[in-house]
């Protein structure tokens, strides 16, 4: 009975072990964001922002270590952590003289190529690649800047990373953000204003002058004229003369506009663009509407298609 009993239990102990269910993998690590830390010898607050806009993404991508990468993880942190932290980079680099934040974007290209090279597994370069084009360049992104995403754009068209199929893309967007650059004469065009005259751009003269590519029936092109009117420092500088605001609509429906024209404020200069130069010719980006250039008494760029709510703040300045 005892030999009986040892060769069942045999039995059953290889039975158990041939049905032992297989243990689940383990869900891959996250980390937080690693963030850069500013040394402490540093302590002029400009300077600690330069340093912080250059090391930014130093900790994110150390070469020599890849953490989980799959469809929600980059480099072991989810997606929503690292798209609010584009998010804050984005606003550091705002906040920067323009050079500075230049010269960052530059920094932070080389580095995820780096990564990149370095960790050929790795998703870091397309994800974090695609997020600061959605922060810098997406039309409708609130803190969307064509000069600092320049020096990124620049390099993804050439890039050894990036497919043949894309690199036109980015080439173009290169050709866009090339377009009108703070600091340089703007493009100089001819319209027709409410009165039928013919004019230009370059004839319109004031210390400054707000150029709006809008549309009549644009729900953020009415809202922009709300806010406008009602800013008692704006209206001081219309009504002053030291600012003149040309909007110009651009595209093909001119029987619509011309309907629509007295929507318009009456100290506004209004008109359309008889040839379709600005459209075909693309010697203005008008990625969405509304796009609105600042320039001073030279036609000097001094801001380049930024958000409504940043140009109101620096006519509010002024």
């Amino acid at each position: 009975m005892n030999r009986r009993l040892g060769i069942l239990l045999l039995v059953c102990v290889a039975l158990s072990c041939g049905t032992k269910k297989k243990a689940a993998p383990a869900a891959p690590a996250t980390r937080d964001f690693p963030m850069a830390e500013v040394p402490v010898m540093i302590t002029e607050p400009h300077e600690r922002a330069v340093w912080i806009a250059q090391h930014f993404w130093d900790r994110f991508t150390q070469p020599d270590k890849l953490y989980a990468c799959d469809s929600l993880l980059v480099n072991g942190v989810p997606n929503e952590k690292l798209e609010q932290q584009v998010g804050l980079f984005a606003s550091i680099l705002q906040n920067l003289p323009l050079q500075d934040g230049m010269a960052a974007m530059e920094t932070t290209y080389n580095r995820l190529e780096a990564f990149q090279k370095a960790q050929p597994k790795g998703n870091v370069f397309e994800k974090t690649s695609a997020l600061i084009g959605r922060y810098f360049y997406d039309p409708n992104s609130p803190v969307r800047n064509e000069e600092l995403y320049l020096p990124f754009v620049s390099k993804m068209a050439v890039s050894d990373l990036v497919p043949d199929s894309e690199k036109g893309q980015y080439a173009w967007d290169t050709r866009v953000c090339s377009l009108n650059r703070i600091g340089t004469p703007a493009a100089d065009f001819r319209f027709v204003d409410t009165a039928g005259r013919n004019r230009t751009l370059y004839g319109i003269k004031a210390e400054w002058t707000l150029l709006i590519f809008g549309n009549p029936d644009c729900t953020a092109c009415r809202q922009l004229m709300e806010d406008m009117g009602a800013s008692v420092a704006i209206s001081n500088l219309i009504n002053s003369g030291r600012l003149k605001v040309v909007d110009v609509y651009i595209d093909d429906e001119i029987d619509l506009w011309k309907e629509r024209r007295d929507s318009y404020p009456s100290a506004w200069i209004n008109g359309y663009d008889p040839t379709f130069t600005i459209r075909t010719d693309r010697i203005y980006a008008v990625r969405a509407v509304p796009s609105l250039y600042l320039l001073d008494q030279d036609k000097n760029v001094a801001l380049k298609d930024c958000p409504a709510e940043l140009a109101l703040q620096i006519l509010e300045t002024l």
